[in-house]
This record gives structure tokens, sequence and C-alpha cells, in this order.
């Protein structure tokens, strides 16, 4: 063997131990991107679920909105019509009662100016 042969020797056992040195750290990685992968496959298999479950819940929400709604609606119908109501009877009611009311006020002051006994202001 020459001093090249040797040389050549000394070069591919370093670069084989390069070639180790470097390979260590590509499997290790090749490790994360396993664990990587998994953890995300498990993740997905979690939230399918749960989205699903969310989606059910959110249409049902939806539908008992909408019955809200209809009775929010019916309330202020039938408020309204209260309203309406009460402003009728106020009218109707309350012109004669004030008449009433001051046809009594007269007649007691009447009768107490007829009575006898009494002094006139």
């Amino acid at each position: 063997m020459t001093g090249g042969d040797i040389a050549g020797l000394i070069a591919a056992g370093v670069f084989l131990i390069l070639v180790a040195l470097l390979a260590v750290p590509i499997v290790k990685l090749g490790g994360v991107f396993d664990e990587l992968r998994r953890a995300i496959r498990e993740s997905t298999d979690e939230i399918t679920p749960t989205l699903a479950e969310t989606q059910v819940t959110m249409a049902e929400t939806n539908k008992q909105l909408a019955k809200v709604d209809a009775i929010t609606s019916n309330v202020h119908e039938v408020t309204s019509n209260v309203n309406s109501l009460v402003a009728l009877t106020a009218a109707t009611v309350g012109g004669p009662l004030i008449k009433l009311a001051g046809f009594s006020a007269a007649a007691v002051a009447g009768f107490r100016a007829l009575k006898p006994g009494r002094k006139r202001r």
C-alpha cells in the first residue's frame, strides 16, 4: 500500500464517521415527525366528533331562537292590543265618569246651599 492508498482509507473512514454522526440527528428528526403525524391524527379524530356535535347544537339553538322570535312577536302584538284596549276603555268610561263627578260635586254643593241653618258664603 502506498501513502495515497492509506490517505484514501483514512478519508473514507472519516467520511464514514461523518455520515454516521449526521445519521443520528436525521433518525431522531424522523421520530419527531412520526410523533407529530400521530398527534395530528389523534387531534383530528377527536375534533371531528366535537365539530359534529357543535353543528347539531347550533341547529337546535337556531330552532329554539326561531321559537323565541315567534313568541316575542306575539307578545309585542298582545301588548299593542292591550294598550289599545286600555286607551279605548279610558276614552269610553273616562268621559262619563268626569261628567258624573262634576254633576255629583254640583249636586252636593246645591244641597248644602239649600239646607236651612247653614250660612251662605
